[in-house]
């Protein structure tokens, strides 16, 4: 959520004309992320999130943005796209795609104890289910294509242990997706990117997951994955905090109970989602775009992850 397109008062003031808000009020970068400009829009209305999507394209965005609508409809707690007088909630600003969205209520929870763990598996559940008649298909763009294509730019910069560890994991995780027990898991939208910052609470209640951004049909257990290796960690180590895990896992598998093929795959699973943010880390880490108030973030977390994922493997799932 960095600033790449600076968007003013003045700009909106005719622009936003097509939506039923009111006059633009004002009008903060947000500063947090790395791929899209946003913003905090306060209207006559009252308060938003305005995004200009700096990556995705116009064909590409109406799977994010119906998938959160789709998402809104189904009780799952997530912002709900916009629609101006037309109807149409994809809209274009300075050029480039633009959507406005709901604010939601609360702050983010970013020392969760085992009762904010579970909330998040059991509406993680909830948005995987709800998810399962939607539509529109888009792959995880941040797949196992992008890790094999991303790996070769990003070797150089390592030392000479972690260019053998990247190399070690990305042959494994080529291996393992080529296996049945891969195949046969669940699959359906997911976010992807499930971190602490991208959910937000008032109190112990959670009140919604947002930034949806790098959504695709992927694996559930994926995204389970993603988020564990956020939510149920001590980030100076990267270990699992067992208590937060096992409410997570607990709430999830209540909602949505784990097959057995998810048991089976749960460990290279793990693997694999501190080893694509590890990749995406270093990319932006070493080739960064050129932004206002942009703050790459270290790749060498999601390393001490994924070392710990692999010399210290997770309790088995259900």
């Amino acid at each position: 959520m960095a600033v790449f397109t600076p968007v003013s008062l003045d700009d909106l003031t005719q622009w936003i004309t097509q939506f039923d808000l009111g006059k633009p009020l004002a009008i903060k970068g947000i500063s947090s992320g790395i791929e899209n400009s946003n913003f905090f829009l306060t209207t006559e209305a009252g308060e938003f999130v305005l995004t200009i999507f700096e990556k995705l394209t116009f064909e590409q965005l109406p799977f994010y943005l119906q998938l959160m609508r789709h998402l809104a409809d189904r009780s799952v707690l997530v912002p709900a796209p916009v629609a101006n007088r037309q109807g149409e909630i994809l809209h274009t600003l300075h050029g480039k795609p633009a959507s406005i969205v709901t604010k939601l209520k609360g702050a983010s929870q970013l020392s969760p104890k085992p009762v904010h763990c579970a909330a998040v598996g059991a509406m993680l559940a909830k948005m995987h289910i709800a998810g399962q008649d939607f539509p529109l298909h888009q792959p995880n763009l941040r797949g196992l294509d992008w890790w094999l294509a991303t790996t070769p730019t990003v070797l150089p910069y390592l030392p000479q242990d972690g260019q053998h560890l990247l190399r070690a994991e990305i042959h494994a995780q080529d291996a393992f997706a080529g296996s049945a027990v891969y195949h046969a898991l669940p699959r359906g939208p997911i976010h992807a990117d499930l971190f602490r910052n991208n959910v937000m609470f008032e109190g112990d209640r959670l009140t919604g997951f947002f930034d949806f951004y790098f959504a695709g049909c992927d694996t559930w257990l994926f995204d389970v994955a993603v988020t564990v290796n956020d939510w149920c960690i001590d980030l100076d180590s990267g270990a699992l905090d067992l208590a937060r895990l096992q409410a997570l896992l607990a709430a999830y598998h209540a909602v949505r109970p784990f097959t057995e093929a998810e048991r089976e795959a749960w460990q290279p699973m793990l693997q694999a989602g501190a080893l694509r943010f590890w990749l995406s880390r270093l990319y932006d880490f070493y080739l960064p775009r050129e932004a206002e108030m942009l703050t790459p973030h270290d790749p060498s977390h999601f390393e001490r992850i994924l070392r710990q994922r692999i010399n210290n493997p997770a309790p088995a799932l259900f």
